[in-house]
């Protein structure tokens, strides 16, 4: 089985994409949404962070995204500090959920692939890219953020340039460009690697 990376920078199209895998019967792993939830609810990471950032991380007991965020995305060491704690959660996670999947490849959808290294782990990769025009509206819209907080976001990511640099497939999702067959060509393409 191979094991396949989807990234994009925010507001690209990730998970649109990935359903669209889903559809076609491809397992996909949301690393950032279990990232998430490893990050409230892992006992072991939840000390690791409250040591490196404080019991302010944890106010009676639960995650403080809001604190947390105002945290890393103002100090990039911060932000690497808090990565190095729960990427390799989230590694093993995949590695345990991959290992129950039956299916030629599988997704792990993370925009923080190749910045954190993950992507070196993976069997390729598949970028969503979109013009930054329409990503900032796009994350605007969905999470009715104003344009100085997406924009932190954005450059709290990687560039593009270096994920495409680090790209096997790149898919379009400009709203001009039908994604579909972009989808279906990238699949076709990892079903006779993966029966090779």
């Amino acid at each position: 089985m191979l094991k396949i990376g989807i990234t994009g920078g925010i507001g690209s199209g990730k998970s649109t994409v990935g359903r669209m895998f889903q559809v076609l019967d491809v397992p996909v792993f949301e690393a950032d949404a279990e990232g998430k939830r490893i990050l409230a609810d892992d006992p072991d990471v939840r000390a690791a962070v409250t040591a490196a950032f404080g019991a302010d991380a944890y106010p009676q007991g639960r995650l403080d995204r809001h604190h947390l965020a105002g945290i890393i995305f103002a100090d990039p060491v911060a932000r690497e500090k808090l990565n190095a704690i729960v990427h390799p959660a989230v590694r093993t996670a995949f590695g345990r959920w991959a290992a129950d999947q039956e299916a030629p490849y599988v997704l792990m959808a993370s925009a923080l692939l190749v910045g954190s290294g993950g992507a070196r782990a993976l069997d390729g990769l598949v970028l969503v890219t979109a013009p930054e025009t329409l990503r900032l509206q796009r994350v605007m819209a969905r999470d009715d953020a104003d344009e100085h907080a997406v924009r932190a976001r954005m450059a709290a990511q990687l560039q593009e340039e270096e994920m495409r640099a680090a790209a096997d497939h790149v898919i379009v999702n400009d709203d001009r460009r039908p994604v579909i067959p972009q989808v279906l060509e990238v699949h076709q393409a990892l079903l006779q690697r993966a029966t090779r």
